[in-house]
């Protein structure tokens, strides 16, 4: 399918490859894979419908290159990771600490990175407490990530501003100088996560951006490899594309499949994690073993002085 948008420069056929649909909450979002002249791109569509019969449906939108994608869907783990954490610490008991230390994170993450800049006047900013921020510059645009949290639940807001010019055009078809927002819940950011990386995947060698140093091709991969664990299967494959080698891990248990998709910089450190988690499991395995070994000895000679 494709069509036209109109252009001072005359008329820029797009044309639509692909189309992912992702319900979160009351929100769908549908992220579709487009080519123009200029290259292939992704448009999200935020739509969100009120619950009384008059309630208007909402509609926001963000467009931005694959190559923007690629790092956000990088971004997106990082949050992902975070906001894991924080519901490890969402008790009560610590709720202090875990106020302070975000505070103080907050502090840094300021340091280090520029805020997002502020919403139209009359919002209710004020209101969102800010967990964490990240920002990506690139083509002359930039997309702040913020994960928020208010009184109705924590969420990540992906914002992109665009460089003023009158008469200028943009990589998408349309005039520089607008401002793009979608609100995603921060339950559906795995889900969200899993749709973006198999749109890149599959359609990420089209975009006219090289990403991966030099021209040459890539090395011999390694054979694909797979192990069964209860009533599950775990699929390891290794593939590459124009955005470099990456690792598919997918966990099959029929009729579901759950995969994760990990370049290959970030090997090393996932690596580290897994033997990290395993090694610190078994000291606990074997400590709780131990000490059930100890209470069975001293029943046993608790029992023999009885006798």
């Amino acid at each position: 399918m494709s069509f036209t948008v109109p252009t001072p420069a005359g008329c820029m056929e797009i044309q639509e490859l692909a189309s992912k649909r992702v319900d979160i909450q009351k929100k769908r979002f549908y992220l579709d894979v487009k080519q123009s002249s200029r290259g292939r791109f992704l448009k999200i569509a935020e739509v969100w419908i009120g619950r009384g019969r008059q309630d208007n449906i909402r509609k926001s939108k963000l467009t931005l290159s694959l190559s923007v994608a690629a790092e956000l869907k990088d971004c997106l783990g990082d949050f992902i990771e975070h906001y894991a954490h924080l519901g490890l610490k969402g008790s009560q008991s610590h709720r202090n600490d875990h106020t302070n230390g975000k505070e103080q994170d907050s502090r840094r993450r300021q340091h280090h990175h520029p805020p997002s800049p502020p919403v139209s006047v009359g919002s209710e900013e004020h209101l969102h407490s800010v967990l964490k921020t990240e920002y990506i510059e690139r083509d002359n645009r930039k997309y702040y990530l913020d994960l928020k949290e208010n009184q109705r639940g924590r969420f990540l807001r992906i914002r992109q501003t665009l460089i003023r010019g009158p008469g200028m055009i943009g990589y998408f078809g349309h005039s520089l100088g607008q401002e793009q927002t979608i609100v995603l819940p921060a339950q559906g950011m795995i889900e969200f996560r899993d749709a973006l990386v198999q749109l890149i995947e599959e359609y990420g060698e089209g975009d006219i951006e090289e990403r991966r140093s030099g021209g040459d091709e890539p090395p011999e991969l390694p054979e694909g490899t797979s192990f069964r664990v209860d009533n599950k299967r775990f699929y390891f494959d290794v593939g590459s594309n124009r955005y470099g080698i990456f690792l598919k891990v997918s966990e099959v248990r029929p009729p579901y499949r759950n995969t994760i998709t990990v370049p290959y910089k970030a090997w090393t450190r996932f690596g580290e994690n897994f033997i990290k988690y395993e090694e610190e499991m078994r000291r606990i395995y074997n400590g709780h073993k131990e000490k059930r070994m100890d209470v069975r000895g001293d029943s046993g000679e608790e029992q023999e002085s009885l006798d």
